[in-house]
């Protein structure tokens, strides 16, 4: 089928104005949010129900035709950017159904974003598990396809946790339903965790059946700590009500604080922030020189962006070619694990160097800026981590960034099985070819 003619069956199926083919109304969707990956696609395609796509996916299984999936588009590793074939963008995707209050489960679009999801759970005095900072973006599908972490993962786990169920379209076109969000179902294999984390390679997620929680009351505490391993002892005197737990370098804050103006609370080499829950012990909390306890919102608001706006600051302050790296570690290493990144990263060329993270999950994220592209520096750092036993993408996935490093964190029949789970379900390969697998 040539080109003119796959469009024309896709408008058939969408309506013309759900199929967009011009360079200026595909542009924003071909590259990531980093501007380092880049793609193209014959059309961009927005349908709006489960239907529409599996009737695309339909025209595309027919013709060979290869399909990325992309929900808001946020992620780092370059997971929903396609190298050619459709971008089948899930923005219309967007209804919340069946919502049992007895259960506190909802099923949501997969282009729902989370700060709706959010809004829809404040709405019924519930929260949603999952949280960080491209909210307003991030959508439930992709961070479903992603496994998404977030700053809550020490209290509530990783998305795949709060998912009971999914409903989502297989190459061929058919649908596939596990929305029933049966606590207890051991019927065979469980699809619905076999397609979270599966990064949008064996099919398309059209819905997401979640579970919603009680809230608890936390308190905001800000500790300023001179190494790793202090910040992990603060942290143990509260575990067991701990919401979060973020650790940001000297040169995280100091970013933030050029950008944005933000001050930044203490002279020291990391800040520490604890969200916990229960009544604090005020005696105890006296014992440390450098702590701030958040009063009320506009506090905790202030407090938080610490943490929350690094990303966007050292954006803001970037000269040259910016890396982003997602990884984890065994947390009774993590200190000398800073120190080994640290000492890799001070080199001729680089620049900007910035580390923060999840303390209690193990996670750094890594940021650091070249001159030019230089994968043989992530390579390295990569390298490192595998050493030290941790692994290469904590919670970003692996995308087409990691693809060529999976072996570093999987072994030889581990990733045999899950290229032969790939091949059964997906035969053809049209599924984000690139992403996870090389």
């Amino acid at each position: 089928m040539s080109q003119s003619h796959l469009v024309a069956a896709l408008q058939n199926a969408l309506g013309s104005d759900r199929v967009l083919t011009s360079i200026e109304a595909m542009a924003g969707y071909l590259v990531d949010w980093t501007g380092n990956f880049r793609g193209d696609a014959l059309a961009v395609v927005r349908p709006s129900t489960t239907a529409e796509v599996s009737a695309l996916m339909r025209v595309c299984s027919e013709n060979g035709v290869c399909v990325t999936a992309q929900g808001g588009n946020t992620g780092l590793v370059g997971g929903s950017v396609p190298l050619d074939g459709l971008l089948l963008s899930t923005v219309y995707l967007c209804t919340f159904e069946d919502f049992d209050p007895n259960s506190g489960q909802v099923t949501v679009g997969s282009g729902v974003t989370l700060a709706q999801l959010h809004a829809f759970a404040v709405g019924h005095d519930l929260e949603f598990g999952v949280d960080l900072a491209a909210r307003d973006s991030a959508t439930i599908g992709g961070m479903t396809a992603t496994n998404a972490g977030g700053i809550h993962v020490i209290a509530q786990g990783m998305m795949r946790k709060q998912v009971v169920g999914v409903e989502a379209v297989l190459p061929s076109g058919e649908v596939i339903s596990t929305l029933r969000g049966l606590a207890k179902d051991n019927t065979g294999y469980d699809l619905t965790q076999l397609l979270c984390g599966s990064e949008g390679t064996l099919a398309v997620i059209t819905k997401v059946r979640v579970q919603l929680h009680r809230p608890v009351a936390t308190q905001l505490l800000v500790f300023g700590v001179d190494s790793i391993s202090a910040a992990l002892d603060t942290a143990a005197g509260f575990i067991g009500n701990i919401s979060a737990a973020e650790v940001i370098d000297r040169a995280s804050v100091e970013c933030v604080h050029r950008v944005t103006g933000i001050s930044v609370p203490f002279d020291s080499a990391f800040h520490l922030l604890l969200e916990v829950r229960g009544d604090l012990d005020f005696e105890a909390l006296a014992q440390h020189e450098d702590l701030i306890v958040a009063l009320d919102a506009t506090d905790r608001e202030k407090l938080w962006a610490l943490r929350e706006r690094v990303t966007e600051s050292c954006a803001v302050e970037q000269v040259g070619v910016s890396h982003k790296l997602d990884v984890s570690f065994p947390q009774n290493i993590l200190g000398d694990a800073y120190t080994q990144l640290c000492d890799l990263l001070d080199r001729d060329g680089v620049t900007q160097v910035v580390i923060f993270g999840h303390l209690l999950d193990g996670n750094f994220h890594i940021f650091f800026t070249t001159p030019a592209a230089d994968q043989e520096i992530e390579r390295e750092v990569l390298e490192l981590v595998a050493r030290l036993g941790g692994s290469i993408s904590a919670e970003h996935g692996i995308g087409r960034m990691k693809a060529a490093y999976l072996h570093l964190s999987r072994g030889e029949s581990e990733i045999s099985m899950m290229k032969s789970l790939k091949s059964a379900i997906d035969p053809q390969g049209i599924m984000n070819p690139g992403v996870l697998f090389i």
